[in-house]
This record gives C-alpha cells, sequence and structure tokens, in this order.
C-alpha cells in the first residue's frame, strides 16, 4: 500500500466516528479482543467531558487508502501533568490502530510524531489512551487470552511496527494471575500475623459506599503518595480523580476494596474491580442498546463475572516494606472467594518492582501476561 495511503487529523464528527468504529472492523474476528464501549471511547476524546483536557491536549489522525477506506489510527497527546513533573520533553501517541501494513502505521506514526515536533518536543512516549493513568502499554505477549477489565489488547503486529518506525521498549509491564486453587494460604496467613503482631494498631476496613466520595479522597492521597516515585507516574488532577471515581463508582464491588488504617489513619488501599471484560467481549459491536445491554447483564447474572483485576495498590511511603500488601492481598482472595470470585489479575505490575514481584511470586502468583511501554528521541 506504500504511496497510497493518506493520514488527515479528525476534524469533524464524521472523522470523529470513523476513528471510534475502525476497531470494531478491524478486529471483529478476533476472538480474544474484548471490545470497549464505543461511548468511553467518545468520552476520552470528547474535550468537554474527559478532565484530561484541564491540562492536556489530544489530536487524532485517522488513515484511509485510495478508496477512502478508513485502514489507521493514531492520536498525537500531550499531556500537561507529565510536563510539569518531569521537564523532559515528552509527548506521547496512543490510539494506535493499523492494519497489518507496515506503510500504514509508518504514515500513521509520521503524523502524530510531527504534531509533537510542532510543539517543540523533543520526544514520544507510548501508547497512551490517553494517559498512564488510563488504559495504556501495548501487549507484546499473551494473545491467546482475553484481556482484563481496562487493560490492553492488539495483534501482535503492533510491537514489531513500533520497533521498526524507530520506537524502544522503555518499560516492561506483567500482569500476573492467581487463582484460589494455587494460593499458598497458610504461608499468607502466617505473614499477616506477623506483620499484626509487629504493628498492634493497624486494622482493615471496606469501601464505605455510604462515605464514598470521602473515601475516594483518601485513596487519591496514598495514591500520589505511594506512586509519586514508580516510573511514568503521573499525580491525577482533582478532576481526573473525581471523573475516575464516578467511573468505578459505577462498577465497584466495595466488598473488594480495602483500606489500612493505622489507630484510625488510612495508610494503604487496594482496588479490585469485577472483571466485566468477560461479560463485554460478548457485545461485538461496542454497543449498550439496543441488545448489548441485555447481554451484558444476562452474562453478570449467569455468574459469568467470577474473576476481579486489581489494579490499584497503595502504601504510604513510611509504610512501604513492612508487609502491608500481605494483608491486602490475603484479604482480596479470602473476601473473593466468599463473594463468588475464583480468581484476580494483578496488572499492571512494573518491570523495574521487584518487591512486588516478589510478594506476588510468593502467594501462589503466575505471569500471566507481558506488556511493554516505548518511546524514541526525535534527535537520535
Amino acid at each position: 500500500m506504500a504511496g497510497t495511503v493518506t493520514v488527515s487529523p479528525v476534524s469533524s464528527s464524521s472523522d470523529t466516528r470513523a476513528f471510534i468504529d475502525l476497531p470494531y472492523r478491524l478486529h471483529a474476528d478476533r476472538q480474544h479482543w474484548v471490545p470497549p464501549l464505543r461511548m468511553d471511547v467518545a468520552r476520552s476524546l470528547n474535550r468537554k467531558k474527559n478532565a484530561f483536557f484541564e491540562h492536556g491536549d489530544i489530536q487524532p489522525f485517522v488513515a484511509r487508502d485510495a478508496g477512502g477506506a478508513v485502514v489507521g489510527r493514531v492520536a498525537g497527546i500531550v499531556n500537561g501533568m507529565h510536563l510539569k513533573k518531569y521537564n523532559d520533553g515528552m509527548g506521547f501517541v496512543g490510539f494506535f490502530e493499523c492494519i497489518d501494513d507496515y506503510s500504514v502505521a509508518s504514515a500513521l506514526l509520521d503524523a502524530a510524531t510531527g504534531w509533537l515536533r510542532q510543539r517543540d518536543l523533543t520526544g514520544a512516549r507510548g501508547p497512551t489512551n490517553p494517559s498512564m493513568n488510563d488504559i495504556c502499554g501495548m501487549l507484546v505477549d499473551g494473545f491467546d487470552r482475553p484481556p482484563s477489565i481496562m487493560m490492553p489488547y492488539n495483534p501482535p503486529y503492533y510491537p514489531a511496527f513500533m520497533e521498526q518506525y524507530g520506537f524502544q521498549r522503555a518499560m516492561t509491564m506483567w500482569a500476573y494471575y492467581v487463582h484460589r486453587k494455587y494460593v499458598d494460604y497458610a504461608k499468607l496467613r502466617r505473614g499477616v500475623e506477623l506483620v499484626y503482631r509487629r504493628n498492634p494498631t493497624l486494622s482493615l476496613r471496606t469501601l464505605d459506599m455510604d462515605r464514598f466520595d470521602e473515601d475516594a479522597q483518601v485513596v487519591l492521597d496514598i495514591y500520589n503518595d505511594a506512586w509519586s516515585r514508580n516510573w511514568g507516574h503521573v499525580p491525577m488532577t482533582a478532576g481526573e480523580f473525581k471523573q475516575l471515581a464516578h467511573e468505578m463508582k459505577q462498577i465497584v464491588d466495595s466488598r473488594i476494596v480495602f483500606i489500612i488504617e493505622d489507630n484510625g489513619t488510612p495508610i494503604a488501599f487496594s482496588i479490585s474491580l469485577p472483571d466485566l471484560n468477560q461479560a463485554l467481549i460478548h457485545v461485538r459491536n461496542g454497543r449498550l442498546f439496543p441488545v448489548g445491554l441485555p447481554k451484558l447483564l444476562a452474562r453478570a447474572k449467569l455468574g459469568g463475572i467470577n474473576e476481579v483485576r486489581t489494579l490499584l495498590m497503595g502504601v504510604r511511603k513510611e509504610w512501604q516494606g513492612k508487609g502491608l500488601d500481605a494483608i491486602l492481598n490475603l484479604a482480596t482472595i479470602e473476601e473473593g472467594v466468599k463473594h463468588g470470585y475464583t480468581a484476580s489479575e494483578l496488572s499492571w505490575v512494573l518491570d523495574s518492582n521487584p518487591r512486588l514481584i516478589n510478594a506476588l511470586v510468593n502467594i501462589g502468583s503466575v505471569k500471566d501476561k507481558e506488556y511493554a511501554m516505548y518511546e524514541m528521541r526525535f534527535d537520535a
């Protein structure tokens, strides 16, 4: 297709529809691809509805072949909070989708990185959709299994296209999987008992839905402290967190969300969500109406959701390394099993976090999927 592809910025409602629609055509026959809800994708691109635009900017692009058919998409992304924290000249690329043709991928990445260069940025990292606090990363191993909720899925040729263009892997992220059958309960309980003996003022509670906003603020405060030194971490603005909390409130199961307190002061948390992807995978067109919502509800009621994703865990810096993660892991497993959840994906875990990796291995978790973040410097 070399020479026949045209890439143009999204500038109209019809362009936006084409941008959103592409993955549903491109991956229709991919068994393990989970269609995102179209309204969620549209909201992420809407300047009036996505709090990311308070500090960032997104320019989507679509690629069309000689006949006018959309064959790829991408977005150039400026993350103001990232630049404020790191001042490293790094822009981002995201929402990447492409047919199996490198000439299309190259044209798309030319457009996205060119847009970033025009804004005096000196590098690009991705994919982020649109930030590290959203769906991010690219699947590089584990294509024969569906992703968990809020995790990406892509064909195997995407990573090769990124590397051929000049992107290099900047970070490896892992999805660990633990099933109740393989948990070493005795070992985990001994560890938890030891933590409590050493710290008798600790207590554990679940999320209080009657005080949801207050508990959400507690989680945000711990998160921004606990994650501040992690690779790629960007603090959430109040608007972004309010938006995320509102979205999670629709699907959260408060029985598997935990907060550890020391003499009543919150110091750690973990958030697990029912893996709605087990139901969403059957809503192939990404629309809730007229038939998508009944399918979703039917799958949920029939026990089709029996796994969770533990997507966030945070421990205040002064309490890190003292075994609080063991308390949170044991509570999630034991309470999850009580309420019909037999397994959990713990993702994502940075390859640069050996302490957490060792803790997950010790409770019987195994590496299930591999993801990567890529970056390039324009002057390299």
